[in-house]
């Protein structure tokens, strides 16, 4: 049987200033690329959040694409690291969103200006693969949960397909600097998970063209 902790060494955690350049550059062009191919799973993960209560942050919000998917009853907060990918946020947030937008903001994940407890769900889309430290991003999520809120998380993780899993690892040197990381293992997140207190439920359920990427539900126990 395939083993995914000890068959591939994973790329190392990007780099922030890397990855700052990297969006920078791809804020102009993100939504032309990134909307179509991400649209169905966006939407599939803002209706799950929507089931947890109407308060809501993204984490990694980019140009706020998903903005418009968020119902009216929705309150929604956006932050980004990126101040051209916010920019762009505010605009679309003026043009699309019906929801309650509360703030869209530049802002580091690692270290949340919120308190403890503040939203019914927290969302990052294709985001944890992506920054410096994802497990200190984790534990700042987590921490702004409120008790029986959860944690949602959408992203691409390595395949468990060997042969797939192998080329991933490959290629992953030649797209680190443009900002993209496909050899992040599922492995990391479980790890993490193992360490908290309180988390009653994971589930990982397949989405986008040929299930290549996972919405990840980690559920919070009520206090």
């Amino acid at each position: 049987m395939f083993d995914s902790r000890s068959s591939f060494a994973a790329s190392p955690d990007p780099d922030r200033g890397i990855m700052q350049r990297a969006y920078r550059a791809w804020a102009p062009a993100y939504d032309l690329i990134c909307g179509g191919l991400f649209a169905s799973s966006r939407r599939r993960v803002v209706a799950l959040a929507s089931t947890a209560g109407r308060r809501v942050l993204e984490i990694g919000v980019g140009t706020g694409l998903s903005l418009g998917d968020y119902e009216a009853d929705m309150e929604v907060t956006g932050i980004d690291a990126s101040e051209a990918m916010i920019a762009r946020a505010h605009r679309r947030a003026q043009l699309i969103a019906s929801a309650e937008i509360r703030s869209l903001s530049v802002m580091d994940a690692e270290n949340l200006s919120f308190p403890d407890g503040r939203f019914d769900a927290v969302v990052a889309q294709f985001l944890i693969t992506l920054v410096e430290k994802p497990e200190r991003v984790l534990d700042e999520a987590w921490r702004v949960v409120r008790p029986g809120g959860a944690l949602f998380l959408l992203n691409h993780f390595r395949s468990k397909n060997p042969h797939v899993a192998g080329f991933e690892t490959r290629i992953a040197p030649l797209l680190h600097h443009v900002g993209l990381r496909p050899d992040f293992p599922f492995d990391r997140i479980e790890d993490w998970a193992a360490d908290q207190t309180g988390i009653t439920s994971i589930s990982r359920i397949p989405s986008g063209p040929m299930g290549c990427f996972s919405i990840v539900r980690i559920g919070k126990a009520a206090g």
